[in-house]
């Protein structure tokens, strides 16, 4: 489901179809470039770590989870950016072989203002592994095209 600004239902959970297979080599791929720290990297140094085995950067896990909300939320027509991050908690560690789905709720949203073409959202994502486990969690706040207003082209990420 891919609801646009008008379909979205303040206090509803949206659970997200879609899931994310952790891989080690993916883990170690964006350790590399990102967040290069032993635990992300190597096996042994991660053994000795307060993980104890390989894990996951929390900007790995964000980012994973970013995917599944593109690509099983955020509807390709309205969505049209975000504006923050207001909370973003990494709950408990991600390993490789985990399998990441997201969950995500609708806290508020509004028309805007000055710009009545855009509704603004703030949501609040859960991303949890196989086990049902919260691994991370955030508030957003986003801006969302207005079925009203589809042909506008008011936008970007100023200020509102």
């Amino acid at each position: 489901m891919q609801p646009d600004f008008e379909d979205m239902t303040v206090g509803r959970t949206y659970e997200i179809d879609g899931s994310y297979d952790v891989t080690d080599s993916e883990i170690k791929r964006f350790a590399e470039q990102y967040d290069p720290q032993p635990f992300h990297l190597d096996e042994d140094a991660a053994a000795e770590s307060m993980f104890g085995s390989l894990a996951a950067s929390g900007w790995h896990t964000a980012s994973m989870c970013m995917r599944l909300l593109v690509e099983g939320f955020l509807d390709p027509e309205s969505s049209m950016g975000g504006k923050g991050i207001d909370e973003l908690r990494w709950l408990q560690p991600v390993y490789p072989g985990d399998t990441l789905r997201i969950e995500v709720e609708v806290l508020e949203k509004r028309v805007s203002e000055s710009r009545p073409a855009i509704g603004h959202v703030r949501t609040k994502l859960v991303g949890y592994n196989q086990d049902g486990e919260a691994v991370i969690e955030w508030t957003a706040r986003t801006m969302h095209r207005r079925r009203d207003h589809e042909h506008g082209r008011e936008g970007g990420h100023g200020k509102e």
